[in-house]
């Protein structure tokens, strides 16, 4: 009996065990089911807002720059060379580099004793030059005497034998005196043609003479410029650069003494695109005279001239590209020829544009623009220039007055709801450093608090940034850092 009772509350409990399990798996069945019969619940969060500084877009009348860089060079050099050769023996004591000479000053001076010795000479041959000039004439001159008084012999002479002929004639006369008398005609003759050629050679000789005192002349104006040559002056104001000149030392002409430079004919050469290039030209395809600006910068300050362009090269040139263009600088003030600087060209008014900075505007020339209901809008655009971090652009009916974002960042695009920062939320403190900003009281306290919630800043970081936040002057990198970690 005892078997018997314990088999069959053993029995009993499987089946309950069994009849549980069943009721178990029922139940997870139907939940399971229900679950999935139910529909989805929506997940209902807030909108971000972000906050983006806006800036109107105004059409404006805009004188567009090109920036490009360029050589100082000198209008007017001029190497000093040694026209004749010899013993330096007299130099002037700013004759060296950097030294500044006038007009006309004698820099210099070369031994002239042996030009000058030679200028004596061709002086000497000058006076007996006109010596033999005097006696050339001379001659001439009583050459021509001599020919009149034989021409008046033979007409003597020739009255003498028709006196003759006409005794003979009458029987009164001789055949052997009519004779004597043609004997002596042409003697008389003979002694004519003789003159005539004293006279031929006497002209000769004064054409020998005054080729003589020709050359004489030359050779004396020779050696007087020659030994002017033994001067050396300098032909303008300038200053003196590679001198290699030393007082006592020996040259040979032609040799290269230093480089005279104007250093008040300045100009800048620099090369331009052919697209800049011809936003230079007038519609008769000739160069505006515009206004050029040239800037040397150091560390602490900057050299500044301003200038005209005045020419463009007569070609191209091998291997090189764009246009080569020469500006007139006047009082270029500490500018050296030789120095390497930027050069800012302004372009001819460009009416109706709108500057926006280059920030604002996409690869897609887009601008996000301030919609209705605070929402951004895309606005396509036509890009006219790049002025360094602006834009100008096209002034369009859909853009001109329309708020557009300053700052682009990959979270904005169409549609996106914004909180707008007006006026850039602030400005360049007057008088103050580079590259610092004083912002306005709202944006001041957003970035402050910004920097207090973020957890993902360290404790000195943070630190360090909420010490320039309440400071009066913020640094702009500083600014632009933390409003980038928000997209605004």
């Amino acid at each position: 009996m005892r078997f018997l009772r314990r088999s069959l509350t053993g029995l009993f409990l499987v089946s309950l065990t069994l009849a549980l399990l069943v009721w178990a798996g029922q139940t997870v069945r139907e939940a399971v089911q229900a679950r999935l019969d139910e529909k989805p619940r929506a997940i209902r969060g807030e909108e971000r807002v972000f906050a983006v500084t806006l800036r109107r877009a105004t059409a404006q009348d805009v004188r567009p720059v090109i920036r490009v860089y360029g050589e100082v060079q000198s209008r007017r050099t001029l190497e000093l060379r040694a026209a004749v050769g010899g013993r330096i023996v007299e130099m002037a004591d700013n004759f060296k580099e950097g030294g500044t000479v006038r007009s006309g000053q004698v820099l210099a001076r070369v031994d002239p004793a042996d030009l000058r010795d030679a200028r004596d000479r061709a002086q000497n041959d000058l006076a007996d030059a006109r010596t033999e000039d005097k006696e050339a004439a001379a001659a001439l001159e009583l050459a021509r005497e001599d020919l009149q008084a034989a021409r008046e012999q033979a007409d003597l002479q020739e009255r003498a034998l028709a006196r003759q002929k006409d005794l003979l004639s009458r029987g009164a006369g001789t055949s052997s005196a009519v004779e004597a008398a043609e004997l002596t005609l042409g003697t008389a003759k003979q002694a004519i043609l003789n003159r005539r050629q004293a006279v031929v050679q006497a002209e000769a000789r004064v054409a020998r003479a005054a080729a003589q005192l020709s050359r004489a002349r030359l050779a004396l104006a020779e050696a007087e410029r020659r030994l002017a040559d033994t001067v050396i002056r300098a032909e303008f104001d300038g200053m003196l650069e590679d001198v290699t000149l030393e007082r006592g030392g020996r040259i040979a002409a032609g040799e290269r003494l230093a480089d005279l430079i104007d250093g008040d004919a300045l100009e800048v050469s620099f090369r331009m695109s052919t697209t800049q290039y011809a936003r230079l030209l007038d519609d008769q395809g000739r160069l505006r005279p515009l206004e050029v600006t040239v800037r040397l910068v150091t560390n602490d300050d900057a050299l500044e001239a301003s200038g005209v362009l005045d020419r463009d090269s007569a070609a191209v040139g091998d291997g090189q590209t764009g246009r080569l263009l020469f500006a007139r600088l006047d009082a270029a003030r500490g500018l050296k020829p030789g120095d390497f600087v930027a050069v800012e060209v302004k372009e001819p008014l460009l009416p109706n544009v709108v500057r926006l900075p280059a920030t604002a505007i996409n690869t897609s020339e887009e601008v996000l623009a301030l919609g209705d209901d605070s929402r951004l809008e895309v606005i396509p655009v036509t890009v006219l220039r790049r002025q360094g971090d602006d834009v100008l652009l096209r002034a369009d009916p859909a853009l001109v007055g329309r708020e557009v974002v300053a700052r682009r960042s990959p979270l904005l695009g169409a549609g996106i709801k914004v909180r707008p920062l007006r006026g850039d939320g602030a400005s360049l403190r007057s008088g103050g450093k580079a590259g610092t900003l004083r912002l306005s009281d709202e944006r001041r306290a957003r970035l402050i608090a910004q920097v207090r919630g973020d957890g993902s800043l360290a404790r000195d970081e943070k630190e360090r940034f909420l010490k320039q936040l309440q400071a009066p002057d913020v640094p702009e990198a500083t600014v632009r850092q933390l409003e980038a970690r928000t997209g605004g």
